[in-house]
């Protein structure tokens, strides 16, 4: 069986891990329009930017990326736990308020990715 969850990592680990996954999506949290894409002023690749992880997968890969320190699972998005300060500064282009949740962070990636949106069938 497999579940659903929201991460903040980076695409390098993301490509680490990927094999693992049923499914998953994601959004670049830096703008490629910085320059970031190509190199940031401190030597950082695309590689290295920060992402927004949805992950379609078994328990056995959830377990893989909670216990792999550049993965930050997020709370259930429809508990009203807030994310952490680490996610929401990770998070910041998307104007989200200091007592963001999970859910509220679905919602406001998915303006720029709609398969983002949390959703329950």
């Amino acid at each position: 069986m497999t579940g659903k969850r929201y991460y903040v990592t980076t695409l390098r680990a993301w490509q680490g891990h990927m094999n693992r996954f049923s499914n998953s999506h994601w959004l670049t949290l830096r703008s490629a329009a910085a320059g970031e894409a190509k190199g940031g002023p401190n030597g950082d690749s695309a590689e290295d930017s920060p992402i927004l992880l949805l992950v379609e997968a078994d328990e056995g890969a959830h377990s893989a990326l909670e216990d792999d320190p550049a993965f930050e699972p997020l709370p259930f998005p429809l508990t009203q736990t807030p994310v952490s300060e680490n996610a929401r500064s990770a998070l910041a282009g998307l104007s989200l308020p200091s007592d963001a949740t999970t859910f509220d962070v679905a919602e406001a990636a998915s303006r720029f990715h709609p398969l983002l949106r949390h959703r329950v069938f």
